[in-house]
């Protein structure tokens, strides 16, 4: 029992669940309502099947990050560390290699790989750039933070493009698809931005074993001040461009959404400009990195507004 209990915390399930819920929040509080008409057969299997991918690839990324973590992790999260105390090293890779072939063959399944073969293309790139990250980016300036946050907007995107068709967008195909693509580009923008936000702050708080064992990440390399101003921009133009988001959907009346917005997102995203200026304390910048998990939680739950409305 302990070591299933230790493979769920090497796979971060509730990381995995995060993932599931994002891309189920978009499927039926987004499409659904948009091609109530027009939802094509097999539509719930694809989904599902995507979704699986989507987990196990992710899954896979957790497990190898962990792999070429094991003396980094040593100094800053020793009571977390599952490879090497519950799970040998060699099962760690057999894990690995395992969910992530099993991600792209559902992808492979999912979506037809002969019209719709770039996404297949994309998710072995996201397996290659999860192996990547762990190897290298990661311990580099912004590169292993930009993939994160890239790879979190896919989760949303894969979603997206599985159903979306260039030619009926701007032919005579749905009229939603528009519609689609602006709420796509919305939410995966919204899942960037906070991502860069969370994977800076979670560099400060590992900044110990990270300057040990020869990382340079951004507060290693440019300070701590530089990366605290790093974040307060993105955070300003979250923040900016949210409340654009906040006049657009007052001309169309939907008040709910608006003050879902501002008392779950803004506010709290306010709060944790507010709160990264003093802090100094390891302890303080994993509370704003939760705080951050919590925006992003929010964020997505947002869409179910949008279900009463489209």
């Amino acid at each position: 029992m302990k070591k299933i209990a230790a493979f769920f915390r090497l796979i971060r399930y509730p990381n995995l669940i995060f993932i599931a819920l994002t891309q189920a929040m978009f499927q039926y509080c987004i499409y659904y309502p948009i091609y109530h008409d027009r939802i094509p057969a097999g539509d719930l299997t694809q989904f599902i099947l995507l979704v699986l991918a989507s987990v196990f690839i992710a899954a896979a990324g957790n497990i190898i990050n962990d792999y070429f973590d094991m003396n980094i992790d040593r100094i800053n999260k020793p009571q977390k560390m599952v490879i090497g105390k519950y799970i040998n090293r060699r099962w760690a890779l057999v894990w690995h290699l395992g969910l992530s072939v099993l991600g792209v063959a559902l992808t492979a399944v999912a979506v037809n790989p002969f019209s719709r073969w770039y996404l297949v293309v994309a998710n072995i790139a996201c397996v290659l750039l999860l192996w990547f990250y762990s190897v290298k980016f990661k311990k580099e300036i912004l590169i292993g933070n930009v993939v994160i946050s890239l790879l979190t907007a896919w989760t949303i995107m894969i979603i997206f493009l599985s159903k979306f068709s260039f030619s009926d967008a701007f032919g005579n195909g749905h009229p939603g698809q528009l519609k689609l693509f602006r709420f796509a580009v919305l939410y995966a923008g919204f899942a960037f931005i906070i991502s860069l936000v969370r994977e800076a702050i979670k560099d400060v708080e590992d900044i110990a074993g990270d300057r040990k064992y020869g990382c340079n990440t951004m507060p290693i390399a440019w300070g701590v001040n530089a990366t605290k101003v790093y974040v307060a921009v993105w955070l300003t133009l979250l923040i900016a461009l949210l409340l654009v988001v906040q006049f657009y959907i007052l001309q169309l009346g939907w008040w709910p959404g608006v003050v879902y917005c501002v008392a779950l997102i803004l506010l709290p995203a306010g709060y944790l400009f507010r709160k990264l200026i003093p802090a100094s304390t390891p302890a303080d910048y994993h509370y704003l990195s939760m705080v951050t998990k919590g925006l992003m939680l929010t964020g997505i739950l947002s869409m179910g507004i949008f279900y009463f409305y489209l």
